[in-house]
């Protein structure tokens, strides 16, 4: 890994981890989420932190693989940009949900996120085979998610 690499990594590691940290901060885990119905195959609460921050590291490996092998600006910003838009809709997910307290219009939300990982996933994939194959996890946790989150609206509802 040459000197040309790391400017990128710690580009990517820094919004990788402001992205964390401000849906940290959004998400509350108190009394409203503690009282909520949730399915029997919930995962348990430990797992939520590991999960998100290897998907985040992967994430950041995959937008620096990406970045790198873009052959002109343009698809290089495009990636950029794409990854700039799952950071928003991830955020905003934990804030329509968490702060919000609204499940069914974050189940709504979570298809553009879904959509935003799809999307990131053919596009990265196109430049480098890395970065596709590091967004995978990402893909289907973000499918696990909506299917808990769908299992909340529906044994908690109407909210």
């Amino acid at each position: 890994m040459g000197r040309s690499w790391v400017l990128p990594i710690i580009v990517a590691g820094v919004a990788a981890l402001g992205i964390a940290m401000l849906g940290g901060t959004i998400t509350d885990l108190g009394p409203w989420y503690q009282g909520l119905e949730k399915p029997d195959w919930s995962p348990p609460s430990f797992v939520f932190p590991i999960a998100w921050t290897a998907i985040f590291a992967l994430a950041a490996l995959a937008a620096v693989s990406a970045w790198r092998a873009a052959p002109n600006s343009r698809v290089a910003d495009t990636v950029i940009g794409l990854f700039a838009l799952n950071g928003f809709l991830n955020v905003l997910w934990s804030l329509i949900f968490f702060r919000m307290q609204r499940p069914d219009w974050a189940f709504a939300e979570l298809m553009l996120l879904w959509l935003s990982v799809a999307a990131l996933i053919l596009f990265c994939a196109r430049y480098s085979r890395v970065a596709g194959l590091a967004l995978v996890p990402y893909l289907v946790w973000v499918t696990i998610a909506g299917a808990l989150n769908w299992s909340v609206v529906e044994l908690n509802g109407p909210f």
